[in-house]
């Protein structure tokens, strides 16, 4: 009774030494972040802003990837390794649109520019759409009363198969896309730069992003998605078809994807079968990391990471480089499962309290 006594007492000891020790060592850290992130807008604030606006680009940019597994996640909580891989492809299909059907070049005029883009996001979001709707119907319905690790494991071969069927319609090496955005600066006020190219992005993603919100929320369908996300057997009683609803989350996540991948397309003018994979992960530890499951909260992560990526980079004083990147993004992801696992918009739950 004693040594059990014993042990009782340094356990809690060892418990509430860990619940200072580890919430101090976060601050310290977080505050070192902070305290960098002044220095370098001291030095030079019209860059550090210049910088922040090319981070808002690119993680307008990962919300788009960053919601379709937020969205999977939530009505499946299946990780849907092959999103990535639909982005990808969307990106594909957007170039070979752009440059086999309407034959843009770099001095194309807006009116062709804007019908051009306007056509190829179309095309972009219904063929990504089928596509992930078909891969949950043959690949991920059959195993819904699996274990777990089945269905993630088939999602990660999905992820080959289709990087192998990049492979084998485009080559392994880039697909270039012409620079057809306008580059000029839409505004430069003290030093401070921003150039058209940025601001389309950001005008063809925020939109999305918050008709998304509001479809989710106060449509029809989207109470039928949420329905079915808390509870399936509820919602098929209350005569909700899961399995269509099911389907229709998976297309609406394929069509971000493929919205995604136009843009990606535009924006750094060139994709391959890989680059599914380097953004899907980011996109991944975008929506871990701000609330798996929270529409909003995967915007939040993406913007986050956008910035991250872009101070890393572009920040000149005692940034690590970009070499680094991926290094810190990952280990922001695990401080924040280790303190909380929800994620930082995310609800915690009696199972992961």
């Amino acid at each position: 009774m004693a040594t059990h006594a014993h042990t009782e007492v340094s356990l809690r000891r060892r418990r509430s030494y860990s619940s200072y020790v580890m919430p101090a060592v976060a601050t310290l850290l977080v505050a070192l972040l902070i305290a960098w992130l002044v220095v370098n807008f001291v030095k030079g604030p019209a860059y550090f802003v210049t910088i922040g606006f090319i981070g808002l680009t690119n993680g307008a940019l990962y919300a788009l990837v960053a919601l379709g597994y937020t969205l999977v996640y939530g009505i499946l909580e299946l990780i849907n390794f092959a999103h990535g891989d639909v982005f990808m492809l969307g990106g594909l299909f957007s170039a070979t649109m752009l440059l086999s059907v309407f034959h843009l070049h770099a001095h194309a005029s807006t009116l062709a520019l804007v019908a051009a883009i306007v056509g190829s996001l179309l095309v972009a979001m219904a063929a990504c759409g089928i596509l992930n709707a078909a891969i949950e119907r043959v690949a991920y319905r059959p195993l819904r009363g699996a274990p777990r690790v089945a269905p993630l494991i088939t999602a990660i071969g999905m992820s080959f198969i289709l990087e192998d069927v990049a492979i084998g319609w485009k080559g392994p090496g880039y697909t270039a896309v012409p620079s057809l955005l306008p580059t000029g600066p839409v505004f430069s006020v003290a030093g401070i730069t921003y150039t058209w190219e940025k601001l389309i992005v950001v005008m063809i993603t925020a939109p999305v992003l918050l008709l998304l919100v509001w479809f989710v929320k106060q449509t029809r369908q989207g109470k039928a998605m949420r329905a079915t996300a808390q509870d399936r057997d509820a919602a098929a009683m209350m005569g909700i078809d899961v399995n269509r609803t099911i389907s229709f989350t998976f297309i609406l996540a394929g069509a971000l994807a493929g919205t995604g991948g136009l843009v990606y397309a535009l924006y750094f003018g060139q994709i391959r079968y890989d680059t599914g994979y380097q953004i899907g992960l980011i996109a991944f530890t975008a929506a871990v990391l701000g609330g798996i499951g929270n529409l909003p909260g995967a915007v939040l992560g993406a913007l986050l990471i956008g910035f991250i990526q872009s101070f890393n980079e572009g920040l000149l004083w005692h940034a690590p480089g970009s070499d680094w990147t991926e290094s810190i993004v990952f280990s922001i992801l695990i401080l924040i499962l280790v303190f909380r696992p929800e994620g930082l918009l995310g609800e915690r739950t009696p199972e992961g309290a």
